[in-house]
């Protein structure tokens, strides 16, 4: 039985995303995965260059996704199913093409973190992540901003003959399109994946890739790998080189001896093997092996500790098993970006399946014992040679033409190809598929000029490459174009030219507030912070003799509500910051992000009776930054007592 796909509906409990934030972000990113000059010391040349190689200073043109929530719901998925007679995939297209499970049937093994709901939390670059299942990351250091997206889906032949799931989209960070096809051959214990990045530029683009995959977590599950060394992340701007398994008193190859999150980045020698496998008490589990292309292998950690525990249970149904990641990339870590050279791709194949190792071997001997039983395991189920001759039999199938459409992704990439003529076999991004959020750059496009929306609306998604920008420069001067423009030239780095564009907008403006926000945001960043809260001010009373109902009417007014309130408070206008609040909708005042902030503005006040009652009263921030020690910060200036558990997110000592 080769591969067979069919649709299916997958029920499960689901907090909705919720409306994008129509603000543009154009702050730097808030983002952990970060080291500084001090924590590159003693890096290998080549690591260092690439860790400090093209790193991103915004999410432009991407927009946020923080309007999700913590009701759930039952919800029904659109899941696409691969099946052969011994294993069963199920990909979830609108939601990154994520793997939700991969169940061999011999055994009856579910072989990944099957996550029970899905819940929305700020993990993603661009907000909105979940976890469990196998996800395809690329653009940045980071999860995705794909992670709950639609992606194209269609049935393409496989080497075999059968059928083949491709999935593919053009990741708008660093502007490349990308595919993923899914295949089982006949009788094949393993999902093989081939993967091809390609850059149609005429210049060098920085490019990222990992693959992730979560794993179930008990005490005795173990994570091999083909290493004696590991660079430790954790959560500390900085890399250290560790031994593995044993560091600083611990067999760090178990994921629960961790007591804090970490990630431990393989070292893996340049001639090995490339693969990772979690195994449990009795040797079984999954394993991920791949062509060479794909170099990097990583754990990923919760750890044992209080916050690492917050962290499982906030994702998932309290009472349910927990998770560890183990991943592969192009790179030796996460933080590192690599250079894909123009005209050229990378192509890679991985297969992921079931692995049974004797468990004494695993569980009983020491490190090298363990894995050379995994490897050897390895190489009767699944031979490196047949690795690379599934590669070679794949190659020329990532250029044929699908046959039958199974979901539609969004129509930015075929705005791109429509735009660069761009010849790209085997993914097709039809000019059919440009949607309503393109349909104004189209016209931009054709005629030079970008449109004036005939109704009053937050201003739609802004593009910032720069042909884009080169487009918007020669355009009429009006408002909107203005306000585009501005957002274009703040992504290159233009910054002083960028406040002029805003600043001419302003002048015949009929909606003053997003021109005013960007204003507000570019003094902000300049440190001049009291003319930055007039701004904020400004447009936040602009915006409210302006908005109207509906979604993303609201996604606005509470995301330049809450940017205003932060930027009054930092100048301790904190009389201003509270009529802000008192304008705000009571749906919006009564979200836990909200409940956070009325504490601040309770403390500010010098109400902290208040302000520790709110605390006592228990809310969630549904949108809590992975990393983020607000929490912990607000409590330590109302009490010296511990931070309650159900508060408890920290990540590091």
């Amino acid at each position: 039985m080769a591969t067979t796909v069919r649709r299916a509906v997958l029920t499960l409990p689901a907090a909705p995303l919720g409306a994008e934030n129509p603000l543009p972000a154009l702050r730097p990113l808030d983002e952990t995965h970060t080291v500084d000059a001090e924590g590159r010391i003693g890096m290998p040349r080549d690591m260092s260059r690439q860790v400090g190689y093209a790193p991103l200073r915004t999410l432009l043109p991407v927009r946020i996704l923080d309007g999700y929530g913590r009701e759930r719901t039952p919800t029904a998925i659109d899941a696409l199913v691969l099946e052969n007679d011994r294993l069963r995939a199920t990909v979830l297209p609108g939601l990154g093409g994520r793997i939700h499970s991969l169940f061999h049937k011999p055994t009856g093994r579910e072989l990944l973190y099957r996550n029970p709901v899905l819940q929305p939390a700020d993990f993603a670059l661009n907000g909105a992540w979940f976890s469990g299942g196998i996800e395809w990351n690329i653009g940045a250091t980071g999860h995705t901003t794909l992670n709950c997206a639609r992606l194209h889906a269609a049935l393409v032949a496989a080497p075999d003959g059968g059928e083949m799931l491709r999935l593919w989209e053009w990741e708008r960070l660093r502007d490349l399109p990308f595919q993923v096809d899914l295949w089982l051959p006949e009788d094949s214990d393993f999902l093989h994946v081939g993967v091809r990045i390609r850059n149609p530029h005429e210049q060098t683009v920085p490019t990222y890739w990992w693959s992730n995959i979560a794993v179930p977590e008990d005490p005795e599950t173990r994570v091999l790998a083909p290493a004696d060394e590991a660079w430790h992340f954790g959560y500390e701007r900085s890399l250290r080189r560790i031994p593995v398994p044993e560091w600083n008193g611990a067999d760090r190859s178990y994921p629960l001896r961790s007591e804090y999150p970490a990630d431990y980045f393989y070292e893996v020698p340049r001639q090995a093997r490339k693969w990772i496998a979690s195994l449990d008490a009795g040797g079984q589990g999954l394993v991920q092996t791949s062509t060479d292309r794909l170099s990097g292998r990583k754990l990923f950690v919760w750890g044992s500790g209080t916050g690492g525990r917050r962290w499982q249970q906030w994702l998932t149904e309290p009472g349910t098993p927990g998770y560890a990641e183990i991943q592969a990339g192009l790179a030796r870590t996460q933080l590192e970006h690599v250079r894909l050279d123009p005209g050229a791709e990378f192509s890679w194949l991985e297969a992921y399946g079931p692995l049974a190792a004797e468990p004494s071997a695993v569980h009983g001997g020491d490190w090298d014992t363990a894995r050379r039983e995994a490897e050897a395991r390895l190489a009767e189920a699944l031979p490196r040679t047949q690795v690379d001759a599934a590669y070679e039999a794949w190659r020329p199938c990532a250029d044929i033409e699908p046959h039958e459409t199974l979901a539609t992704g969004s129509g930015w990439g075929a705005l791109e190809v429509l735009r660069g003529g761009h010849k790209l076999p085997g993914t097709p991004f039809d000019e059919s598929m440009i949607g309503e959020a393109q349909q104004p750059w189209l016209e931009l496009y054709r005629s030079g000029s970008f449109p004036v929306p005939r109704r009053v609306t937050p201003p739609g998604p802004s593009l910032v490459g720069r042909h884009w920008r080169d487009m918007l420069e020669t355009a009429p001067a009006d408002p909107l174009t203005e306000y585009h423009l501005g957002v274009a030239q703040w992504h290159e780095g233009d910054l002083a030219q960028a406040v002029r564009s805003w600043e001419r907008g302003l002048e015949l403006a009929p909606s003053r507030w997003p021109l005013l926000r960007c204003l507000a945001v570019a003094e902000a960043c300049g440190d001049h912070h009291e003319r930055a809260a007039d701004r904020y001010a400004e447009a936040f009373d602009d915006l409210c003799a302006e908005v109207r109902e509906g979604e993303p009417w609201t996604a606005v007014l509470a995301a330049l509500g809450r940017e205003a309130i932060e930027a009054l408070l930092v100048v301790g206008r904190g009389s201003d910051a509270r009529g802000v609040w008192h304008r705000l909708r009571p749906s919006i005042r009564q979200r836990g992000r909200f409940r956070l902030i009325e504490a601040q503005l309770l403390i500010a006040e010098g109400d902290t009776g208040a302000a520790r009652a709110l605390f006592d009263g228990g809310f969630e921030v549904a949108d809590l930054r992975e990393g983020a020690e607000i929490l912990n910060e607000v409590w330590a200036t109302l009490t010296d007592e511990p931070l309650p558990d159900a508060y408890e997110y920290r990540m590091r000592p």
